[in-house]
């Protein structure tokens, strides 16, 4: 996991503690998991695609269609990375039979290895339920978007004693319930520090601590496309004005009877008839 292209994609066995710091980037698209693909361990096709490309204000509209979709669009356009996939809200909450059946569907229509499900301690008996019955979990602690209605609003976690105790009793579940990594996402750095120092298996950071065994951000956040991003994004580039000078330039030319000229179109033109 250095960036170099192994000749086989990486597999859960890959991860662990004291290894090299994982790098996870979000890829929702075909274009998008080619460029990604040799550079990142995990591709995480996240929920967060429903804010993303389709514009909903939170991730709780996004069906398993769409993370299928997704999903199996990310697996044919990479061989490198791990390629994991969100249960969306919705599909894994009301029983660990409905979880099974619902990853079940998700793993065989996409192919993924693994599937990232949100929740503490109360989806410790699901994560055990799907691990036993051979499925890759990825687990999601901290803050959790798909609870932002039952929260009121994206707020930090792991403040204050009773808040610390928490987080760091739910990555210690979800840790023993059997998933191989987790995302810790949305917690003061101390906390952060701490839940990583105390469980077994690899974390992976996106809001939370360096001391996380990994990272992951947004690949859209990254690049400069989000409007607003939250504190802990690092835009590594601004794309947005490149795309929309680009398009003004075509733009302009279209309008000018500019593009196309005779080497983008097939053939001589024809003179009009008199």
């Amino acid at each position: 996991m250095d960036g170099q292209t192994p000749h086989k994609r990486l597999s859960i066995g890959d991860f662990g503690k004291g290894k090299a710091p994982i790098v996870c980037l979000t890829a929702y698209t075909a274009p998008i998991a080619r460029i990604l693909d040799p550079i990142a361990d995990i591709l995480l096709v996240g929920d967060s695609l429903g804010m993303v490309l389709y514009g909903f204000d939170t991730t709780l509209h996004v069906t398993l269609d769409m993370m299928i979709n997704h999903g199996a669009a990310v697996m044919r356009h990479s061989k490198h990375a791990l390629v994991v996939v969100d249960m969306p809200y919705g599909t894994y909450e009301e029983s660990p039979e409905q979880a099974l059946r619902n990853v079940r569907r998700v793993m065989s229509e996409t192919g993924c290895a693994a599937i990232k499900l949100e929740g503490g301690a109360e989806m410790a008996a699901t994560v055990k339920h799907l691990v036993q019955n051979g499925v890759p979990v990825m687990g999601h602690v901290g803050l959790l978007p798909q609870s932002v209605e039952k929260t009121g609003g994206y707020k930090i976690q792991g403040r204050g004693d009773d808040g610390a105790q928490k987080v760091i009793a739910d990555a210690k579940a979800i840790a023993a319930a059997g998933a191989f990594s987790m995302v810790i996402e949305g917690t003061i750095e101390p906390v952060a520090r701490m839940m990583t120092e105390s469980v077994p298996i690899p974390t992976i950071g996106i809001g939370a601590s360096s001391a996380c065994d990994g990272q992951v951000l947004v690949i859209d956040d990254l690049l400069g496309f989000t409007e607003r991003p939250a504190k802990f994004v690092k835009r590594y580039a601004e794309l947005a004005p490149i795309i929309s000078e680009a398009a003004r330039t075509y733009a302009a030319e279209v309008r000018a009877r500019q593009f196309p000229d005779a080497d983008y179109t097939y053939g001589a033109a024809k003179e009009p008839p008199k």
